[in-house]
């Protein structure tokens, strides 16, 4: 099984919401098992939101684009935006928030970027033309039991 498909709309939480569902049907036309869709899309979802969150947090919204490609067991998608880029052009490490171990004194975020980095291979992130490109490999053998 090898495809590819692009994908752009407004980094918007309406457009985030149009990229996953669209996302998710061509990997499913595509023949991805459906117990690896949800890691996909939730690795999707979580790049997607902090974009429209931090990328253009401080400017007027624009477009995000994913360009993905599905080859030898293996997602690896191309998220594009022209927001701001991540503080000191590197993306966050993704470590989990400190708690007390009350679940009611849990911070409400920071568990984005683990998941990101738990649930990917590969994360690479490159400032280019004025842009932000995320790169985020995810093996579907991983997550397909």
């Amino acid at each position: 099984m090898s495809f590819r498909f692009s994908l752009t709309a407004r980094a918007t939480e309406c457009g985030v919401r149009t990229l996953l569902s669209d996302c998710r049907a061509r990997l499913e036309a595509g023949g991805i098992p459906r117990r690896c869709l949800g890691m996909v899309e939730l690795v999707l979802a979580e790049a997607l939101n902090n974009v429209v969150e931090h990328a253009y947090a401080e400017i007027a919204t624009g477009p995000v684009s994913i360009e993905a490609t599905v080859a030898h067991g293996q997602v690896l998608a191309h998220i594009r935006d022209n927001g701001a880029p991540f503080p000191g052009l590197e993306p966050p490490p993704g470590r989990l928030p400190t708690s007390d171990g009350e679940i009611d004194n849990l911070p409400e975020g920071g568990f984005g970027w683990f998941l990101i980095r738990d649930l990917c291979e590969t994360v690479e992130y490159r400032r280019e033309g004025g842009g932000n490109r995320l790169t985020l490999g995810m093996r579907l053998e991983k997550h397909n039991t």
